[in-house]
């Protein structure tokens, strides 16, 4: 199977003292290609040097909702420039998250709202983070919508009338490796047969969420355990792994605009 991991953090420090055989284990898994995620301005100039120096990694550049209430139009400007780097192939982690309010609403709204229009000014897909925000996500999302097919929700966890209005806008659906987790991915596997194959992604979030079948020998997630979510959502769709994986590969490169 040839997989794209959507969705990892490879600046993340956990990786510093192994990074070469994090890379070659992701290869030996079949991980051919995999997105590293900004969040800030610094961790988003990691990812681009990343991106540029590495083969099969891209970048995105942006300011995750946790992080809003250190941005700043001069950061917006600097991420502006970083983003014109050809390896750079998409926008965000941004969104809302009011679950745990690191940054205040009214940070948040601002930053994700400047962030959709410099992304449509750029021509960049979303990479959209949401959590608890009661509809205030969707109702900021009309201000400067991506068109569809240009956007992802990371790490999907919400409800099925979320998950039907982002389908709906076409956008895509990122999973991660809370659908192997037999209580807490439960609500989830429900959904999941929801999803058209088309309109799928899959993803680490690593070193966060580590899926089940790595977790008794692992507590660090990696880009080489995307083949578990993988193997996870062709079991409860009941499909062909490899077909499975050959689609969900196109998609990721359909988003990203990326050669496949």
């Amino acid at each position: 199977m040839n997989l794209f991991d959507s969705h990892c953090h490879l600046d993340d420090p956990s990786y510093q003292s192994d990074f070469d055989a994090v890379l070659d284990r992701a290869q030996a898994a079949g991980v051919s290609r995999m997105m590293t995620i900004g969040v800030t301005l610094r961790t988003s100039r990691m990812a681009v040097n990343l991106a540029e120096t590495r083969p099969g990694v891209y970048a995105s550049v942006g300011i995750h909702p946790h992080d809003a209430h250190e941005c700043s139009d001069d950061i917006l400007d600097r991420l502006i420039v970083l983003a014109r780097s050809p390896a750079v192939r998409a926008w965000g982690e941004a969104g809302l998250d009011f679950n745990r309010m690191h940054s205040p609403r009214d940070e948040q709204e601002k930053w994700f709202v400047h962030q959709l229009e410099a992304a449509a000014e750029l021509g960049l897909p979303m990479i959209f983070h949401e959590r608890d925000s009661q509809g205030r996500f969707l109702e900021l999302l009309q201000t400067c919508p991506p068109p569809a097919g240009g956007a992802v929700i990371h790490c999907f966890s919400g409800t099925r009338a979320e998950l039907t209005r982002y389908l709906d806008m076409g956008y895509y659906i990122g999973i991660t490796g809370i659908v192997t987790l037999k209580e807490r991915g439960e609500p989830l596997r429900r959904l999941i047969s929801l999803i058209p194959s088309d309109q799928l992604l899959v993803e680490t979030d690593a070193p966060y969420l580590t899926p089940q079948p790595e977790r008794r020998r692992s507590r660090r997630n990696e880009p080489a355990f995307v083949r578990s979510v993988l193997l996870k959502l062709a079991e409860v769709r009941r499909e062909d792994p490899a077909e499975l994986a050959r689609i969900v590969f196109a998609n990721t490169c359909r988003l990203y605009r990326i050669e496949g």
